[in-house]
């Protein structure tokens, strides 16, 4: 199949979709409908995993399109939300669907009464009349399907339960560990273009107060139900039901192990991430 034609500003005016889906092991419709949205979401956030090493390896984050595809298809590496989901919003047009950006604040383990930075981009899909929300750029809590765009209500998904919340003009994304409910990130509907994009990706990959700086992840989906994470030194996997198993990890040679064997990221023997005394293995 031949590359498709974009024709969105800000886009390259191509996409290779065969070599897309073949790095995503999807073989499934191409439709532009919702059960191809929860198809695609799930097979794109088990197979290209959530990660932040090349900040950590002091290269910068290159966003534009063909960049962006080098790396997460061709090279086979992951990236965080303004490569994810930049990705996968020209895939969903190249189909399509109509899809738009939009900007949110990420407020996992943050209170209400801290205002984290509008550095997080995921997509609205309009499909018959109804939105929906997809997002595989927000770590161990990616989307694994879309969900809708309607408050107050239980939603299911291939991994965790999720709701979404409206609050004095503000919306929350909502997931639920155990029995409790926790934000994910915050958002008013407002859509991100390419210079926010552009932006908010140069403070979370350069800032100083960046945690993206000072904390090493690395985030993928399984497909039963279970969710792998690394965050600095310990790696844990956890179950459907939020029971992780988790433990240390006391050398350098094993973190590239666990890179590769659990998130198919591969370095080369005595690759060091970030400087000496950083919390995980240098």
């Amino acid at each position: 199949m031949r590359p498709v034609e974009l024709r969105e500003p800000g886009l390259s005016n191509t996409i290779d979709l065969d070599s897309y889906f073949a790095r995503i092991g999807y073989a499934g419709s191409r439709q532009p409908t919702l059960a191809t949205l929860h198809a695609i979401t799930a097979a794109h956030v088990q197979s290209i995993p959530f990660e932040n090493l090349d900040v950590l390896l002091g290269r910068p984050i290159n966003i534009e399109p063909e960049a962006v595809f080098q790396k997460l298809v061709h090279d086979r590496r992951g990236g965080y939300c303004f490569e994810q989901n930049g990705l996968l919003l020209r895939v969903l047009l190249a189909l399509g669907f109509d899809a738009s950006p939009l900007s949110a604040r990420v407020r996992l383990q943050r209170p209400r009464d801290v205002i984290p930075p509008r550095t997080h981009v995921f997509i609205r899909v309009n499909i018959g009349g109804e939105s929906w929300l997809t997002d595989g750029g927000l770590g161990g809590v990616s989307l694994t399907s879309a969900i809708q765009l309607r408050a107050d209500i239980e939603q299911s998904t291939a991994h965790e339960l999720r709701r979404i919340v409206c609050e004095n003009g503000k919306w929350f994304h909502q997931v639920r560990f155990g029995d409790a409910w926790e934000d994910a990130c915050e958002f008013t509907l407002e859509e991100m273009p390419a210079i926010d994009q552009e932006l908010a990706n140069w403070f979370t990959s350069a800032h100083p107060q960046s945690h993206f700086r000072s904390r090493l992840i690395a985030a993928r989906a399984a497909a039963n139900g279970r969710r792998m994470t690394v965050l600095n030194d310990e790696f844990s996997i956890r179950e459907r039901d939020g029971k992780a198993e988790k433990r240390q990890i006391a050398s350098p040679a094993e973190l590239l192990e666990i890179l590769d064997e659990h998130f198919g990221l591969r370095f080369p023997a005595g690759t060091r991430f970030g400087s000496a005394g950083a919390p995980w293995p240098v």
